[in-house]
């Protein structure tokens, strides 16, 4: 996300001026970028030297002979590439007058040199001289952390909130998460901050900032419960607030109970449109897609001139099957980007960010481009109208498609179209005439298994990713294609070693720790090993509900049935896909559920008559529908 205090880029120094101007310029002008910076005008400006005496009262600029010599001398060095030379001068000059424009500069100076310890040095004789700088206090903050030593940070940082006027200290809390994120031990500086900000967290003013901020340093120290119980904490202390819900959002993948945070300032403010669709994206990446199509309808029906979520909800139609609603919100979309271009308009959350006053939630939730969006709606509605079995309209569609970019995309899902026609050979050759830009040896390689996979052609698979493993060792997504390729010939040895490799290679890999798993549970084998697996990959995605379906099955496996109904409801809930769905319908089926069973088979079958787990369980289990 976005905050008021980011890190300023340190000023560069000028062009090396010729030295004839210099030496013509008016003297007091020659140094007007030094000296007037600061609160202390120590010479009229060039401007106001060019007017006549009439127009201007002389002023005398209190600066001596010898101090002006020693910062000429200064400048001149910095030209002349003596940095540390300029630096001392500059330094001693302002220690000298406790000019707050020279100590900026030498610190400035030092950095240019990128001498962090010089700068720091300077940087804290600025602040010692003049403690009730902001920007002395600013400086050595953003220079101790910069050196790795967040630690002594604090200190200044408590200080320069005290001399903060509401309105700047609010935002120095706020940024300090941004300003502390990569710093070493974060576990530790997130104990120090919340010693730095335990004033704060009782002031009415700044204690939901406070808590919110501390909620913030403790998700980058990877301490996620602690994280949730700010946020927690904050919007008790303010329901009305954005900023607790906002954090809860960014935990919700680790943290299933940060959910209830953002219901709850949803409750209080059923119109903030741009935060349900901060969630609701946030829900698509944990694959909770009912919810996030849930979040997405409400905003389309308040806000149907926005053009945005209508991609969004087309896009999630389209991964949950849904391809007439698909093709409704994708075309939508399409009607709003015209009506915006007619307009001359833009949706107001993209307005916001093009001109650089965008807050958090309208960053998040800006439009992309208009030209990027329409190839992206026409690429989804392809694949809809697929989905729908009307292969010419999603020819139709891709015909659209013209952006280089998106060529890989486009063959792909021709190829996917011919695959599921059965012209293989043509899906093939289709592949082979990608050019290497468009896509490289691996790319190749993954596509053409996708092809055969869909004509179930599993040798010839097989070959392909063996050869291809040969030329590409320790490609972690052709060994993974390889071990499921495996999986069909039954080759478990074969299959266990490519997936112990995989996770060799990226032990974060969760489907390696999941697809081993699972096919331990399928076949009813080394079930504790089989869960332990299964949790582990829940470990690394939380809330994965392909996961806690595999994790269901290994508990139905091995007679949990109550627990094996508890969590394939979860995963329904969560992704009603027809492999979930007859999982659930099965286990109901067992336990005498028979008429809910029957429903949950009917609705799989609906969403895809030919998936194989639901038409082999069917025949298994003698169901008639």
């Amino acid at each position: 996300m976005h905050f008021l205090f980011t890190a300023r880029p340190w000023p560069q120094e000028t062009p090396t001026r010729r030295w004839s101007y210099a030496w013509k310029r008016p003297l007091a002008a020659a140094l007007a970028g030094v000296l007037l910076a600061g609160p202390i005008a120590w010479s009229t400006t060039y401007a106001q030297a060019k007017k006549s005496q009439s127009e201007v009262t002389p002023m005398n600029s209190g600066m001596d002979a010898g101090m002006f010599y020693q910062l000429l001398m200064g400048e001149m060095t910095v030209q002349l590439g003596d940095i540390d030379t300029s630096f001392q001068l500059m330094l001693d000059a302002a220690r000298k007058t406790k000019n707050e424009a020279l100590f900026q500069r030498a610190t400035e100076i030092a950095l240019k040199a990128r001498a962090g310890e010089q700068a720091l040095a300077a940087a804290r004789a600025w602040q010692t001289t003049l403690p009730k700088s902001s920007v002395a206090h600013r400086y050595v903050i953003e220079l101790l952390v910069a050196l790795g030593r967040p630690a002594e940070a604090m200190e200044p940082m408590s200080a320069l909130l005290k001399l903060s006027s509401l309105a700047e200290r609010l935002a120095l809390i706020v940024s300090t998460p941004r300003l502390l994120s990569g710093a070493p031990q974060p576990q530790a500086v997130a104990t120090q901050l919340q010693q730095t900000l335990q004033p704060y967290l009782d002031a009415p003013d700044t204690r939901v900032a406070a808590h919110v901020t501390l909620g913030r340093i403790w998700l980058v120290a990877d301490k996620t419960d602690r994280a949730l119980d700010y946020a927690q904490r904050a919007q008790k202390l303010d329901p009305q607030s954005e900023a607790p819900a906002l954090l809860a959002v960014e935990l919700i993948p680790s943290q299933s109970a940060a959910l209830a945070v953002v219901d709850n300032h949803l409750q209080v403010r059923p119109d903030n449109f741009g935060l349900r669709l901060v969630y609701a994206r946030a829900l698509t990446l944990t694959q909770r897609y009912n919810e996030a199509i849930a979040q997405l309808n409400v905003v389309t029906l308040r806000q149907p001139q926005l053009a945005a979520p209508w991609l969004t909800l087309g896009a999630l139609h389209v991964e949950m099957r849904h391809p007439k609603e698909a093709l409704v919100a994708l075309q939508t979309h399409l009607d709003r980007l015209d009506q915006q271009a007619a307009a001359g308009a833009v949706d107001p959350a993209a307005a916001g960010r093009a001109a650089g006053t965008g807050t958090p939630v309208e960053d998040a939730v800006a439009s992309i481009d208009p030209s990027a969006s329409r190839q992206q709606a026409w690429l989804l509605m392809a694949e809809a109208a697929d989905q729908l079995g009307d292969s010419q309209a999603a020819q139709t569609w891709l015909s659209k498609v013209d952006d280089p970019t998106l060529a890989r995309d486009v063959v792909q899902r021709r190829v996917q179209i011919l695959a599921r026609q059965g012209k293989v050979a043509e899906a093939r050759r289709l592949i082979q005439r990608l050019s290497d830009a468009q896509a490289d040896d691996h790319a190749k390689v993954l596509l053409e298994t996708m092809v055969l996979r869909e004509a179930k052609r599993w040798g010839e698979a097989q070959k392909i990713l063996s050869a291809a493993n040969q030329r590409l060792p320790n490609d972690v997504e052709l060994l993974y294609e390889q071990a499921m390729v495996e999986e069909k010939f039954n080759r478990l040895d074969e299959m266990e070693r490519l997936l112990r490799k995989v996770i060799e290679l990226k032990p974060n890999h969760h489907h390696a720790h999941n697809a081993l798993g699972y096919s331990w549970a399928e076949r009813n084998m080394r079930l504790p090993e089989a869960k332990s697996l299964i949790q582990r990959a829940l470990e690394l995605a939380p809330g994965d509900p392909f996961i806690t379906d595999s994790l269901a099955w290994v508990e139905y496996r091995m007679g949990n049935r109550d627990e094996a109904v508890r969590l394939l409801r979860q995963a329904f809930r969560q992704r009603p896909d027809p492999e979930i769905g007859t999982h659930l319908a099965e286990v109901l089926w067992v336990t005498g559920q028979r008429e809910e069973a029957r429903r949950l088979f009917r609705d799989s079958r609906k969403r895809d008559a030919q998936n194989e787990v639901l038409r082999e369980t069917l025949m298994r289990l003698r169901v008639e529908l």
